[in-house]
């Protein structure tokens, strides 16, 4: 699995792939793949990584589980494939940007070109078993997922760490606030959007702060597919 990651990010994460719970870990999410249908296939799990290399992270996008449904997922938090409907939890954020920024709602949910400009779009677990939300939790990913926290954290310029939700927030104790910009409102999804995402505006919220620490903003607009 480790193979599958990018250069950038392989020698800042070198010592995880060593540790015995990330070896437990490959076995685990192989054994998975011989015996069922995995999320994201495999060439994807690291999507997030080869996308916005270590050196290019400036906004961190938390999320929690892969999607579980066909062809959803394909390693960025909240993003699916061209031709998928956007999920709920998407379809809020399209709601709050537009609301925001007044950025037309996109007619797809591929979220390629926000990863592309710096935003790693990283899930706190990133396998799953198709149809089973959840069913890879509590198997390493989180100790993974909290390492790559960790050395963002311990880039030289502000990094905007975006947590939405309760699962997200409790990662706050992971970062230098004092040094980077954390932006913590309630989660997009159906059950808490109306309880302080929708009125948050964090799009707006994020390019103030990359303004402010001289970086250039994000555009939000996606391009057509």
């Amino acid at each position: 699995m480790k193979e599958k990651m990018p250069a950038s990010w392989r020698h800042i994460l070198a010592d995880e792939f060593e540790k015995p719970y990330f070896k437990k870990l490959e076995r685990f999410v192989e054994e998975e793949r011989r015996e069922h249908t995995v999320f994201p296939p495999e060439d994807d799990v690291f999507s997030a990584f080869k996308h916005t290399p270590y050196e290019n992270v400036k906004v961190l996008l938390l999320g929690q589980d892969p999607y579980h449904d066909d062809n959803q997922a394909h390693g960025l938090c909240f993003s699916v494939r061209p031709g998928i409907k956007p999920p709920p939890s998407l379809v809020n954020m399209f709601t709050e940007l537009r609301d925001d920024l007044g950025v037309k709602t996109p007619g797809h949910g591929y979220l390629v070109s926000w990863a592309d400009q710096g935003i790693l779009m990283l899930n706190a677990v990133l396998t799953v078993r198709a149809h089973t939300p959840n069913s890879h939790k509590n198997q390493g990913w989180e100790t993974f997922t909290d390492a790559v926290i960790k050395k963002v954290n311990e880039k030289p310029e502000p990094v905007v760490f975006v947590l939405w939700g309760g699962y997200a927030q409790k990662k706050a104790k992971l970062i230098d606030a004092k040094k980077h910009t954390i932006i913590q409102t309630a989660h997009p999804s159906p059950l808490s959007a109306r309880n302080g995402f929708f009125g948050s505006k964090p799009y707006s919220t994020i390019n103030k702060a990359l303004k402010a620490a001289g970086q250039k903003e994000i555009n939000w607009e996606l391009p057509p597919l």
